[in-house]
């Protein structure tokens, strides 16, 4: 990247390590996961089988959400809302691939009135999973960061009167606590940027200090990838898109594809980022 960015690393340690996570992406793909499997993941809570199991779940999120098939993300539902398990970040990667749902539920401008209905149910599930998590430890800053992201999204696609009252204003009470508890977290920072990023200016939005938070979130995610089996650990080829964006807004087309470059490392089948690539490219 330009020099203005030095806290990032070199593209070809980026491809060193993303290619490792890509590997393991496609293996846990390609081997679904069933219910039982997951229980006997949450029997060894705080164990490495536990944190393999939630990686797995995590990479076919992941994909799903990058590939844009909403249809393989709801064949997920069941094996993440199904039984009783006594691990946290079962209710929370619920919550994640119903935020994922949403999201592609509400791209582009031609989301109709049905996409909008199922993404305001989405958001829903996503914000009452987090409570679930949240019931379980208080302080999970991840947990805390997410459910302010999905009631950002709520506080947007819901009608009046509806069960979440005043979900702005939540959402940035829970932002702060997460930000007080993990500073230097990559999802922390990328969720608190996206949520600047994405609110209206009118109510508080500011592109200028999300650029900032997306320069610091890529910086993080970067230091982070020296533990390959971080859980929660996605988000980094997203902070490069939205670092792009930032870019783009700029007028930087130069470091808007570098950061594009680098995302697409991450995934090369993010297709977000691949369009983004394109309009630069063709001008």
């Amino acid at each position: 990247m330009p020099s203005h960015d030095k806290t990032l690393t070199g593209p070809q340690r980026a491809l060193d390590a993303s290619g490792m996570r890509s590997h393991r992406n496609k293996r846990c793909w390609l081997g679904a996961l069933s219910l039982a499997a997951l229980a006997v993941a949450a029997v060894c809570e705080g164990g490495r089988d536990t944190r393999t199991a939630w990686f797995d779940i995590e990479s076919r999120i992941q994909y799903g959400y990058f590939t844009e098939d909403a249809r393989a993300l709801r064949n997920l539902t069941d094996l993440l809302e199904s039984g009783d398990s006594p691990d946290r970040l079962k209710s929370y990667y619920a919550a994640l691939l119903a935020y994922r749902l949403t999201l592609l539920a509400t791209q582009g401008s031609s989301a109709s009135q049905g996409d909008r209905g199922q993404a305001r149910d989405m958001v829903e599930r996503c914000v009452t999973s987090l409570d679930h998590t949240l019931d379980a430890q208080r302080e999970f800053a991840e947990a805390l960061a997410l459910q302010s992201a999905c009631l950002e999204i709520l506080a947007e696609v819901q009608s009046w009167p509806a069960p979440f009252a005043n979900p702005r204003s939540r959402s940035t009470s829970l932002i702060r606590k997460a930000r007080q508890l993990a500073p230097k977290n990559p999802r922390v920072l990328l969720l608190d940027g996206i949520g600047d990023y994405e609110r209206p200016h009118t109510v508080g939005g500011d592109k200028e200090r999300a650029f900032a938070k997306f320069k610091k979130a890529v910086a993080a995610f970067e230091a982070e990838r020296q533990d390959m089996d971080q859980v929660p650990g996605w988000g980094a080829a997203e902070a490069y898109v939205f670092l792009a964006r930032s870019y783009l807004d700029h007028g930087d087309e130069v470091a808007a594809r570098d950061a594009l470059e680098r995302s697409l490392l991450l995934a090369p089948e993010f297709l977000q980022a691949r369009r983004l690539m394109k309009r630069i490219i063709a001008g």
